[in-house]
């Protein structure tokens, strides 16, 4: 591995580091819980800027630390990232990690007991992803509890211990586990640009399936001008499917990375989908929608992956 640093890290070193192409799929993660959690009035309100903050820097964290821990394995697989490429020390990145999760626990705990709480336990879930990911089956659902207690840090940081209604949270967490555990899975063979076996991306349909009955109700009404779910339920369906066409084909070489952004990127369609089907405003579900586009156009200057 080469630990001979070259030169001053660039801005575009952190921006690689952090993937931060994908920070957009963050922030729509915190508007869905926070809906969930106070309402649709609750995501205009100064304290959502703040929790979006604090989980960006949690993301952030994830990624530093990801690729320190990785950094001997990336010396073999992917010698162009910034450790064993040069253009950064371990310990830089270490320290700029660790540093950024405890900015983000700050963070919530400005906010209150609960949301500090979950996020006590969304940092335990990073660093077990970060420290024992490869090699390890049950990474995917790490990764997928990561992202569903966003939710529920959003949620609590929006709502009072007894104004929370667990049950929307939970549905919405367990769609986005399923979501972020197939396209986890597929990432983890991005380095070899082939996936063993297809099936277990069968978890991708768990989300659109959860929220089906609800788009169906909508489409059933007659009359009805709500065609919001029914809506967000297509652009996700449409977004998974390019992904896993992309997966199953495989025409050309990082069409495992391509169809892993993909997904990624489609995390704020189901945002989107949580946000029609809870009765949020049509601002809320644009900004879901743009955030899909703004990842997409990102990842072509950041790579996602």
């Amino acid at each position: 591995m080469n630990t001979l640093i070259r030169k001053t890290p660039t801005l575009g070193v952190y921006l690689r580091l952090g993937r931060v192409s994908n920070l957009p799929t963050v922030w729509t993660n915190v508007l869905a819980g926070t809906v969930l959690g106070g309402g649709s009035a609750a995501a205009f309100q100064p304290r959502t800027a703040l929790v979006m903050a604090a989980i960006s820097a949690f993301y952030l964290a994830g990624m530093y630390l990801n690729d320190a821990f990785d950094r001997a394995i990336d010396a073999r697989e992917r010698p162009s990232r910034p450790i064993p490429a040069g253009e950064i020390s371990a310990a830089a990145v270490f320290c700029t990690g660790f540093a950024l999760l405890a900015l983000g626990l700050f963070g919530l705990a400005l906010c209150g007991a609960a949301p500090v709480l979950s996020g006590c336990a969304l940092a335990a879930c990073i660093l077990l992803y970060d420290v024992w990911h490869k090699g390890n089956p049950a990474s995917p659902l790490v990764m997928g509890v990561c992202r569903a207690l966003v939710y529920l840090a959003a949620g609590a940081a929006a709502a009072t211990p007894q104004e929370l209604s667990g049950a929307p949270l939970a549905a919405a967490g367990l769609a986005v586990l399923a979501h972020v555990a197939g396209l986890t899975y597929a990432a983890k063979q991005e380095s070899l640009d082939r996936l063993e076996r297809l099936w277990p991306l069968a978890v991708l349909a768990l989300a659109p399936l959860a929220y089906l009955p609800a788009a169906l109700d909508t489409l059933a009404q007659p009359g009805s001008a709500d065609m919001a779910v029914a809506g967000m339920l297509l652009a996700l369906l449409a977004a998974d499917v390019l992904a896993v066409r992309l997966l199953r084909r495989r025409a050309a070489r990082g069409d495992v990375g391509r169809a892993v952004a993909q997904l990624i990127a489609a995390i704020s369609l189901l945002d989107g989908l949580i946000l029609a089907a809870a009765g949020a405003s049509l601002p809320l579900l644009v900004a879901c929608v743009a955030a899909y586009g703004a990842t997409r156009l990102l990842q072509r200057f950041i790579p996602g992956t």
